[in-house]
């Protein structure tokens, strides 16, 4: 029996994300790296920002739908303060092979924008302690610079307590 192929297979990830960018009205420029932006540490060093300064997203699954988390980069996700502020009955984090299945991103190139359809978004509250953030472009060498509140824009997401 021959494996299915990926939907993603062949897809610029980039591409989408600088797309779905522009379609929203973002006026930057998506940056490349040899270094890898992999972890927050990684971004951080490659950007030339403070790990404070770097954007995680994160999938969830909350009763079965995906959302995204966008997290400030050393903070973690309290998925209890997620499940109560939905009103949800369980949140987990999705594997890699969801992400990706979902999203056309491996981890640590995982975008807030670019999807085939939009998720809602929860934006950690702590990224309004920036003027801007830096975020994954679809793969752990693209990324963007972007103002929290332009990132909410650009996500029609909600701020929110979700630290831990």
């Amino acid at each position: 029996m021959q494996d299915a192929i990926s939907p993603w297979e062949g897809s610029d990830p980039v591409a989408r994300v600088e797309k779905a960018l522009r379609e929203r009205g973002y006026a930057g420029t998506v940056l490349r790296s040899e270094a890898t932006i992999f972890t927050v540490d990684d971004a951080a060093r490659a950007i030339g920002a403070h790990p404070e300064e770097i954007l995680k997203t994160i999938v969830l699954v909350a009763d079965g739908k995906p959302l995204l988390a966008l997290m400030r980069g050393p903070n973690r996700i309290h998925t209890g303060k997620v499940k109560r502020f939905l009103g949800a009955r369980k949140v987990s984090m999705a594997s890699p092979e969801v992400v990706y299945g979902l999203s056309g991103f491996r981890i640590g190139g995982v975008a807030p924008v670019g999807y085939p359809q939009e998720l809602p978004a929860l934006l950690d509250e702590d990224l309004f302690l920036h003027d801007t953030v830096w975020a994954a472009a679809g793969t752990d060498h693209a990324f963007f610079p972007v103002a929290p509140v332009e990132l909410q824009r650009l996500t029609g997401g909600e701020v929110a307590d979700i630290r831990q």
